[in-house]
């Protein structure tokens, strides 16, 4: 559900049911089977065998790399994106779980994170002369891959910082209109949806 419904914001940011669309649609696709793909064999060399969570892990970190380039670049871009946010966001994701012990259980920061920062910059880097759904194009005349690399890797940073500024402001205020930010073990384990919104199942 979720690998069909990227195509909508990503073949949909043409406006049009027109190429560009069809080329996002196209290598949102690759992408995602891509990221599985890679994912999936990593898995199988480093555990012994596969998982269905792992796969799933790696279409969504796909999906989410390629988003940033997804009206810019064509097939074959798409191919080495989505290959490369499968190997580094299982990398990624086997860091901050194992090493960094953060409890990241939807695995945000690596996969959309981290897969975000690297479809950004891969952007700049397969950017199709003759794609571009909002340009026209993919790299303007006389801009060369090494200088829309240094853009691309600005805007990263820059989104980062802004981030980080907002989210500790937005997490400060939380922590001090609620509970705090994170509940004990206990109620942990018996459930957010009961301990918080009290969705205990009544029986009318």
């Amino acid at each position: 559900m979720l690998w069909v419904g990227w195509f909508g914001f990503n073949a949909g940011s043409a406006l049009a049911a027109n190429s560009d669309a069809g080329m996002a649609m196209l290598v949102t696709h690759l992408s995602a089977a891509c990221g599985a793909l890679a994912w999936m064999t990593l898995e199988w060399i480093k555990f012994g065998k596969p998982s269905v969570l792992g796969i799933v892990t790696g279409m969504v970190a796909g999906l989410g790399t390629i988003t940033p380039a997804s009206g810019y670049v064509d097939a074959g871009g798409a191919l080495v994106i989505g290959l490369t946010a499968g190997v580094i966001c299982f990398f990624a994701t086997q860091y901050v779980k194992r090493v960094l012990k953060i409890d990241d259980s939807l695995d945000v920061s690596p996969v959309h994170g981290v897969g975000g920062i690297i479809g950004t910059l891969l952007a700049g880097l397969f950017a199709s002369k003759g794609l571009g759904m909002f340009s026209g194009k993919g790299l303007a005349d006389g801009v060369t891959i090494a200088s829309q690399l240094g853009v691309q890797a600005l805007g990263v940073l820059a989104t980062l910082v802004y981030t980080a500024v907002i989210t500790f402001v937005v997490l400060k205020i939380t922590a001090l209109l609620t509970k705090g930010l994170r509940v004990s073990a206990e109620e942990e384990n018996e459930g957010l949806d009961i301990v918080d919104h009290d969705e205990r199942g009544y029986v009318l």
